[in-house]
């Protein structure tokens, strides 16, 4: 089977309105026909795009079934790019997640929940939604697949690990990441940049990194989206604005990086298991 070496990515950096899921609704239609004139081929939202973050109670307002025919429309929109697109699931009446929807060819592809729900400083996700429990790892086209990773599952070594052992070409991680959320001593504008390089150097493998920018309430979302390429590289990066960056990953260095380092080759899986079994 032929592959084709390029693969166009987009982030698209935009501000969710808090609980107006069709006002929303409209802005990612926007840029989805934005990012499809462009010839994006694989294209990723913030997390909760759809709804805004600080939801509290409201969470139940904004839940959407996947029988939802927003989301349909989304697909629909979306043609042949693969869109990741972050919403409020229920999955049965008073079982909320926070989930991707990944969408293309008129159809939600897949669907990730959110493993790590963060529950310190000014974060309450455990109170409001139900853990996920399952990875992702979706094609795109031949040659090219994505797994998907929300926010605070990066912040979990293991959850990062695990999701690129089944080696995906990119790893796509939507995020709400607002200023001074964690603590006034940890800077999410700096540890979010180390995070996610690490793992694109690591583990050889491509990064789109889509965060909001702009205000919510008394928070500031700062932005800071970027595309990395597998040496941990940048290769796009958001101004301080709502928009749309995009850029061309290349499989032959995906390939070059991972031979040169080898993580995947080597990482030590029975061994890594039979650790992590002795320590529960």
């Amino acid at each position: 089977m032929h592959y084709q070496d390029g693969l166009r990515v987009g982030a698209a950096q935009i501000n969710a309105t808090l609980g107006e899921v069709d006002a929303n609704l409209a802005q990612h239609l926007d840029t989805i026909q934005d990012a499809c004139d462009r010839g994006v081929e694989l294209l990723v939202f913030p997390e909760l795009s759809l709804t805004g973050y600080g939801l509290g109670s409201r969470v139940m307002q904004v839940a959407m079934p996947l029988e939802d025919p927003r989301l349909r429309e989304l697909a629909l929109a979306c043609r042949e790019m693969q869109t990741v697109v972050g919403f409020v699931e229920e999955a049965s009446p008073g079982e909320y997640y926070n989930a991707l929807a990944i969408l293309q060819d008129g159809e939600i592809a897949a669907v990730h929940r959110k493993l790590n729900l963060p529950t310190y400083g000014g974060l309450e996700e455990g109170k409001w939604f139900t853990h996920g429990s399952e990875l992702t790892h979706t094609p795109v086209r031949p040659g090219w697949s994505t797994t998907q990773l929300i926010c605070a599952d990066l912040w979990n070594p293991a959850l990062v690990h695990a999701a690129l052992l089944p080696r995906p070409t990119v790893l796509c991680a939507p995020i709400n990441s607002a200023s001074g959320i964690v603590s006034d001593d940890f800077s999410n504008e700096q540890n979010w940049a180390l995070n996610v390089r690490f793992y694109a150097m690591t583990y050889g493998t491509p990064v789109i990194m889509a965060n909001r920018f702009g205000p919510e309430g008394q928070s500031h979302f700062w932005g800071g989206s970027r595309i990395l390429g597998p040496r941990g590289e940048l290769l796009a990066e958001a101004e301080d604005r709502e928009m749309l960056i995009t850029a061309e990953l290349s499989r032959t260095a995906i390939a070059r990086a991972r031979f040169e380092l080898p993580t995947h080759r080597d990482a030590d899986t029975p061994l890594v298991r039979e650790l992590m079994a002795g320590y529960r």
